[in-house]
């Protein structure tokens, strides 16, 4: 994979496979937290830092397995890195942020079950991208998610305000604009 540029990875993990809207990875966070924007950036940004460091840790630790032979540890390793990890992010919001701690709620322990960071530890180790080319895919990724939450938000905050009817409001509202956000986002798929 080294002939791959950093802007095409980039791009592919942000717009054309999107996490959420692609892969329909992290699907919890983006119904829960995606009813406000304040509230969505700030879990995008959350599951952003997490994915970084989970991508990092992925790395060096697919290296270290490889030189030991040991690979069947892979996915017990990125458990435990991911998990480390938001326990560090929920710690430092706790004490940095507390409203933003309390407006996250339960959603943010469960960056730890969030599919779409262990998904991009295993898909960047099965891409084989270097170490460089890892840290953009994880970028990309981040930048994606937070962009499928605040959209999801944007969205939302003005289907509160419209005159929609009954039947659709709420649960049902929230899944057609996720189908129609999904089915723009595949629209990217030309640009790959």
């Amino acid at each position: 994979m080294k002939d791959v540029s950093y802007w095409s990875i980039f791009l592919n993990s942000s717009l054309i496979n999107n996490f959420v809207l692609a892969y329909f990875l992290g699907i919890c966070p983006f119904f829960g937290v995606s009813s406000k924007i304040g509230t969505a950036w700030k879990m995008g940004a959350a599951a952003s830092f997490v994915m970084l460091v989970a991508s990092v840790c992925a790395f060096v630790i697919n290296i270290i397995l490889d030189i030991i032979g040991a690979p069947y540890l892979r996915i017990i390793s990125y458990i435990l890195v991911i998990s480390s990890t938001v326990q560090l992010v929920e710690m430092l919001l706790k004490k940095l942020s507390p409203p933003t701690y309390q407006a996250l709620g339960i959603f943010l322990p469960l960056i730890t079950t969030n599919c779409a960071i262990f998904g991009l530890a295993l898909f960047q180790t099965n891409k084989g991208y270097s170490f460089s080319q890892a840290f953009v895919y994880a970028l990309g990724a981040g930048a994606g998610f937070a962009l499928a939450l605040v959209l999801m938000a944007g969205v939302r905050e003005k289907l509160d305000l419209a005159n929609v009817p009954q039947l659709v409001r709420g649960t049902a509202a929230a899944l057609v604009v996720a189908g129609v956000l999904s089915m723009a986002f595949m629209g990217f798929a030309g640009l790959g």
